[in-house]
Parts: C-alpha cells; structure tokens; sequence
C-alpha cells in the first residue's frame, strides 16, 4: 500500500472537514408546510405529527413569526375548509381558508414567500384529488378546478403555487390561466413525481383529506417505477414548470438523483410527514439521536441531487445549518 495516499489527512479536525465537504446546505433552500383550517383562535395540535399544528387564518402569523425567527422565510400552505362537496368548491372561494391565510401571512409579513398546495383532496367531500365520474376521477374536468384553484391564491397573494394532485396536463392548465390574468412571473412548483406511498398517512390525518373509497393508485405512481419519473418531469417541463419536485423523499433518493441529473430545473423533495413522525417516535422511545438522525436524513437528501427541501423539521435543519452542524 502507497501510505503516501491518506484520504484521512482531511477528516482530522472540525475545521478542515467542513472546509473539504462536498454537498453545501442553506436555510434558504427550507420551506416549512403549515396547515390552515377554517373558524377563529385556533392553535391545534396534530397528533400524528408531534410538533405540528393546525392554525386558524387569524393565528398562523405566531408560526410565521417563529419561522422567520429560525431563519425559514419560505412556508407551504395547506388548507382544511369547514365546508366540502363533491367538487371541491371551497378550493377557489376568494375568502376561503387559503386565500385568509395568505393575506393575513402577507399583512404581517410581507418577506415571507408563500406558497401554495394546489389539489382538490382537502376540499372534496369523497377525498380525492378530482372531479369524479362513477368512481373514476376525470383528469381533463379536474384541470379546470385545479387552474381555477391556483389563479384564486395568486389572486390572495401566494407566490408561488404548487400543484399536487398527479393529474396529466395541471402544469400547462395552471401556466395558462395565470398568464391569461397578468400572472406571467408566477412560478409553479410542480410534484412531478409523487408516488402512491404508504409514507403519507400522518399528513392525511393532519389535513382529513383521506379518500373515503379506493386509493390513489390510479393517479399517483407505482413505486416499482423509476423511469416513469423522468417522464413524468419532462412532460412537467414541457407544460412549463419552474421547479420540479419528487415526493416522497427517502424511499425515493434514487429518482432524486436520476432527476437533478437530466434536468436543469430546481430540484425540490418533500420529506414527508411519515419520515417525520417515525423520527419523532423513535427518538422520543430513545431508540436514536434525533437531533443527529434529523440532520443525517436531511443531508442524505441534499446528497441525492435536491436543491430544495420541503420538511416539517425545517426550523432545527435551518438552525442546526446556522450552528455549522449541518452542511
């Protein structure tokens, strides 16, 4: 062996290894998802997810004010309306919970980017991500409720919007119906890749949005497929996404490769409330470090090719990043 080659010489101190390190992490590139749902003073934990909580439009600015503190100005908005129907009609009320929550956020904190969950799941009263026919959902009467849905929250202020619900066509529907109203620089963050995941079931229960017949299977994708992600990103790109986004993200760190790497846009992954919640479990029975495991997940996700994370751990990543514990 050539002990002329030491690879160790660069691991020797604190100092050097952070120097040397490959993959370089910012708050900047966290976005926080909040929950939102409908009536007055109301902080409301969410059992599923320990640390998370559901806000009415008239409190979720004491969350802002918290994010903002730990250096997270990028929030992801999910509502919860009081009133559902089959079509989803709460989704694009101007005065729907969303849209309150937006103005309030922007009132208040004109610097924090907001944006938004665009689907039907949360508003339909049979909690799918659209219109049904039989017990099918059309995709192409889904596009217009989605399109509609979207210009509502630009209209209420958000940033950005995030379409969610897997349907064929929802980026050129959205591109569409924004440019058609003077909405032009609005970006969308599309979930290009999101599969029927079994990682899901925290959040369902922190929105309600569990879909009351059959699965999701017919509009997400099958886990077994790799290739069909890319596909599914250069159609995406095509329709004119912004960013590009593969959801859920542990299970899936091969695809986040496969993506940044034969795409030029901002790659985002969602840690999703499942991989939250089992962290949270396990360390609170002790059974790991959770401050350490936190910090590792999050930077296997860097490390797979993600420029953006959407996770509920947003806070501790950006203030362990700004200790230098982390990237």
């Amino acid at each position: 062996m050539d002990l002329t080659i030491r690879p160790r010489r660069l691991r020797t101190c604190d100092s050097l290894r952070r120097m040397v390190r490959e993959t370089r992490v910012s708050p900047d590139s966290l976005i926080y998802p909040l929950f939102l749902v409908e009536g007055e003073n109301i902080k409301e934990p969410i059992p599923s997810l320990d640390g998370q909580y559901r806000y009415s439009p008239d409190r979720i600015c004491e969350e802002i004010a918290a994010c903002m503190d730990a250096g997270v100005s990028r929030v992801l908005l999910f509502g919860i309306p009081a009133h559902k129907d089959a079509c989803g009609s709460s989704a694009w009320d101007p005065n729907g919970v969303v849209q309150q929550g937006i103005r309030a956020i922007k009132a208040a904190y004109p610097d924090c980017y907001v944006i938004t969950d665009v689907c039907m799941c949360e508003y339909t009263d049979h909690g799918h991500c659209g219109i049904l026919h039989d017990h099918e959902v059309d995709n192409d009467k889904t596009l217009e409720v989605l399109a509609k849905t979207a210009l509502s929250h630009v209209q209420a202020g958000a940033d950005m919007v995030a379409p969610s619900d897997m349907m064929d066509g929802r980026v050129a529907a959205i591109r569409t119906i924004l440019d058609e109203n003077g909405f032009e620089t609005t970006p969308i963050m599309s979930y290009s890749a999101k599969y029927a995941s079994a990682f899901y079931g925290p959040f369902r229960d922190a929105a309600g949005s569990a879909p009351s017949f059959g699965d999701r299977r017919g509009y997400q994708m099958d886990p077994h497929n790799r290739k069909e992600a890319l596909k599914e990103c250069a159609l995406d790109v095509q329709e004119g996404a912004d960013i590009l986004m593969v959801k859920p993200a542990l299970s899936y760190l091969d695809i986040i490769r496969e993506c940044a790497d034969n795409f030029d846009l901002p790659m985002a992954a969602y840690s999703v409330s499942g991989e939250y919640a089992m962290i949270k479990a396990a360390g609170k029975e002790g059974l790991i470090d959770e401050h350490r495991v936190m910090c590792e997940s999050a930077l296997s996700i860097y490390r797979a090719g993600a420029d953006i994370l959407i996770t509920y751990f947003a806070k501790e990543l950006a203030q362990a990043m700004q200790r230098g514990e982390l990237g």
